[in-house]
């Protein structure tokens, strides 16, 4: 039972808390979509929860375009093709230098274990790279965001954005709406910029594929592992 509101104890949030756990729990980075469509009122909810997002001094550098039907079509073709001639990717805002040390070794077993789901062999470099070409395909889904933060905001900008992409697909699980967060649509900016209204001041950070999710895929079948707090902590005082 909560306390009383003048009593002076804090107030009992453990169901929030609960939800939230829950949430976090339950979502997961979805490579394999239904083709049905999300309505725009669901789509309209999540975008206006992920709004509510801390920013450095509130400037909410984020802005989305949210692509469907004949124009995501359109990436769906030529992104892979981007891919597959051997254009060189030119993303807008830098990717990691190298992955060295623990960070290789998740990433390693991320992408082991994707490839055992989906029936790609250790060494099979033919069936990894079609594997690495479903990301510009949208893993079928029937929506992407692109996402992209001001380029004047620099670093800041960027790790705000990135703090919204993160509550964007927790609303999204809320709803029942699956995703998955995409560096790899940035990779051919030009091609996305051909497509949709960027302005020039804009760095593209990344898309996020979403939809519904197809439970009978196999690369929804396996589910990363998380460090243990010993790992990423460390308490002083």
């Amino acid at each position: 039972m909560n306390a009383p509101p003048d009593s002076g104890s804090p107030p009992d949030t453990t169901a929030e808390f609960d939800v939230l756990d829950r949430l976090l729990q339950r979502r997961h980075s979805c490579r394999g979509f239904l083709p049905r469509p999300v309505p725009r009122q669901v789509i309209e909810r999540i975008l206006t929860t992920a709004q509510r997002t801390a920013s450095w001094c509130n400037a909410q550098p984020w802005q989305v375009h949210i692509v469907s039907g004949e124009t995501l079509e359109a990436l769906r073709i030529e992104l892979p093709a981007g891919a597959r001639s051997g254009k060189p990717a030119a993303p807008e805002v830098d990717w990691p230098r190298e992955y060295r040390g623990i960070y290789l070794t998740r990433r390693r077993e991320c992408g082991w274990n994707l490839y055992r789901a989906t029936g790609v062999q250790k060494g099979d470099r033919e069936g990894a790279a079609r594997q690495a070409l479903e990301n510009f395909t949208f893993f079928g889904a029937p929506h992407v965001a692109i996402v992209s933060s001001d380029e004047a905001l620099g670093t800041h900008g960027v790790m705000d954005t990135g703090a919204w992409v993160s509550n964007f697909m927790l609303a999204a699980a809320a709803l029942g709406v699956a995703s998955i967060a995409q560096a790899a649509l940035a990779s051919y900016p030009d091609i996305l910029r051909e497509h949709l209204e960027i302005a020039a001041d804009r760095r593209i950070v990344c898309g996020i594929s979403f939809g519904f999710e197809d439970t009978h895929h196999p690369a929804n079948g396996f589910r990363t592992s998380r460090a243990p707090l010993d790992e990423a902590v460390r308490w002083t005082g």
